[in-house]
């Protein structure tokens, strides 16, 4: 089922040879060119009018009334109220932890550099609703922000056909967490609403969220006007692996991913023709038992998905680093030895129970991650994602004098006398 890459002996640059799944940014990011200008230029009816054409919904009214919200809340199935807020509270516990102190450094006597980290004033979180429904993006979205002290947090969720509003389960994640401006808005019109705001909402200062190619298009074209967290493409599913593994997790895990979405990507890495049998064996089996057979199908034999042969497992590292997947399993003799080693992967789930899964839900981590190998230089949704960082200078008179002579030095020899006469004028009489 799983296309092959054989790389035993091969010493090439592996990211090359890796598969990845064909996404034209640029060419969609010129489809919603029209749909994002005539929001900003329009403003909420621009979005009602793109989601009547893309959605096949009408709206009267983009924000979803509070109390809506509420009967979200009320009308929770138990059991799933219960496991909502302890995926809430275990990514309140991690999230808390990546708090950032504010630090005050003495440079010299009289002269300090202040790194302080405030929260920017408001954000827009979007949360994707197409194939099927995200309450824990809502949950993944919201609770970093609110940790870091962000004041205002707007989230945007496409309109059901049948009644015009965000699924209810999204409605009720956000009322769980204490968020009620939601507006009913997907897609590109929903991140230019985000950028330029509406007669009904204002314009937030970042967007966050995951979303299909038409809503990564939007947030590259208003980055700038907007910060975003990153261009989120079809999720990622790496597993690294040896004879240890049980192919029957490793099946499963493949295909938890597949279902997300005919791009998604699964990829295998393994030196053990061994294992790579039974695994294709497993795939073939649990493949056909699935709800979604033709749409993981079409994931697993997609050229985004293969299964990876190395010579060994140092090899696997040097290619799963190459790679820089969403998500990447460990499923090795001393998994956690072998995870300490990888240098590039939005999240790293450990040893044979610590599957992907966990972490889209429970595991207390984020599931807002790095795509497209973005893992080797971005890093997914937390705390710091809402930081800003500001620098405070305080520097006395006598702490300035002691400096001046290399200040001035510097400036001359960068051709910027400005800048040492800038320190030289508060000393010259």
């Amino acid at each position: 089922m799983l296309n092959r890459i054989d790389l035993r002996g091969s010493t090439a640059d592996p990211r090359r040879l890796l598969p990845r799944a064909s996404l034209d940014v640029s060419a969609a990011m010129e489809r919603i060119r029209p749909v994002v200008e005539a929001v900003r230029e329009h403003g909420a009816s621009a979005v009602i009018e793109a989601t009547e054409r893309f959605d096949g919904v009408r709206l009267d009214t983009l924000r979803v009334p509070a109390a809506e919200i509420d009967a979200a809340v009320e009308a929770l199935d138990p059991a799933l109220r219960a496991a909502l807020l302890e995926a809430i509270s275990r990514a309140r516990k991690v999230h808390s932890d990546q708090r950032r102190e504010d630090h005050l450094t003495q440079v010299v006597p009289g002269g300090t550099v202040t790194q302080r980290w405030r929260p920017v004033r408001r954000v827009g979180l979007y949360v994707p609703g197409g194939r099927a429904v995200y309450p824990s993006s809502v949950v993944m979205n919201v609770v970093p922000a609110q940790i870091a002290g962000v004041a205002s947090i707007s989230i945007a969720s496409p309109p059901q056909r049948e009644t015009g509003r965000p699924h209810p389960l999204v409605l009720a994640a956000c009322g769980l967490l204490g968020v009620d401006e939601v507006y009913a808005a997907g897609g590109a019109q929903a991140v230019a609403m985000f950028a330029y705001g509406t007669q009904e909402s204002e314009p937030v200062d970042l967007v966050t969220g995951p979303g299909n190619i038409w809503v990564t298009a939007a947030k590259r074209l208003v980055q700038g006007t907007v910060g975003i967290d990153a261009e989120a493409g079809p999720t990622e599913i790496a597993i690294l692996a040896d004879d240890t593994a049980d192919p029957r997790h490793v099946a499963a895990d493949l295909i938890s991913q597949a279902e997300h979405d005919p791009l998604a990507a699964s990829v295998l890495v393994t030196p053990s023709e061994t294992l790579l049998a039974a695994v294709e064996a497993e795939l073939d089996r649990q493949v056909a038992a699935t709800k979604h057979t033709e749409r993981i199908t079409e994931a697993l034999t997609g050229e985004q998905s293969a299964v990876v042969l190395v010579d060994d497992l140092d090899q696997g590292l040097r290619v799963v680093d190459a790679y820089g997947a969403e998500h990447l399993e460990i499923q090795t003799e001393s998994a956690r030895a072998v995870a300490e080693r990888v240098n590039s992967a939005g999240a790293i789930f450990v040893g044979a129970w610590s599957p992907v899964s966990l972490g889209d839900y429970c595991a207390g981590s984020n599931h807002v991650l790095p795509t497209g190998g973005c893992a080797r230089h971005s890093s997914g949704l937390s705390v710091q994602t809402f930081l800003r960082g500001v620098q405070l200078i305080e520097y006395s008179q006598e702490a300035l004098r002691e400096v001046s002579g290399h200040v001035v030095t510097l400036a001359e020899a960068e051709d910027l006398p400005a800048h040492g006469q800038a320190v030289s004028v508060r000393f010259n009489q």
